[in-house]
């Protein structure tokens, strides 16, 4: 005779409750019941849930059972859809007048705001370069105004006026 492990054998103590072993299986296991108070109790509740499914009957089922059912289900409302009922489209079509008159409003404000504050370019800032020069560059510098001048005072006013 095999042993039984009481702990690990529960899928077995369920299909003796419910008749589903074979002859042999099921004579080993009334004999370890007889010795084994922890499996005969679990086998015995297990007996009583399935007598009492067996001598359960169900109530009938009234012949409009459908019809209340899925009228019952067209009335619940989804909270969802309770979020998103004030936006739906008969609110919606009241309100377009009033937003696209706002949404006009705010561009036209805009265009105008826009064209006022018009960004003008900053006034050029002009400054003078100081350039270091060298002693001798600024002797050559005098040298050629001095000789300028001289050419300045050859070709003046009086011989232009005198050579026409």
């Amino acid at each position: 005779m095999s042993r039984i492990d009481c702990g690990e054998n529960a899928d077995l103590l369920l299909k003796f409750v419910a008749g589903r072993l074979d002859s042999e299986a099921q004579v080993r296991l009334n004999r370890h019941l007889e010795i084994c108070p922890a499996c005969r109790e679990f086998a015995g509740g297990q007996k009583t849930v399935w007598d009492s499914l067996d001598a359960w009957e169900m109530a009938p089922v009234s012949p409009d059972f459908d019809r209340r059912l899925y009228a019952r289900i067209q009335g619940e409302v989804s909270w969802w859809n309770r979020i998103l009922a004030p936006f739906r489209p008969p609110q919606i079509r009241k309100g377009w007048p009033i937003a696209a008159a706002a949404w006009l409003v705010l561009v036209a404000g805009i265009v105008v705001v826009d064209r006022s504050i018009m960004v003008r370019p900053a006034p050029r800032k002009t400054s003078i370069q100081v350039e270091s020069l060298r002693p001798d560059q600024a002797q050559n510098a005098i040298e050629d105004m001095e000789m300028l001048q001289e050419i300045n005072g050859l070709v003046g006013p009086a011989s232009a006026a005198s050579k026409m």
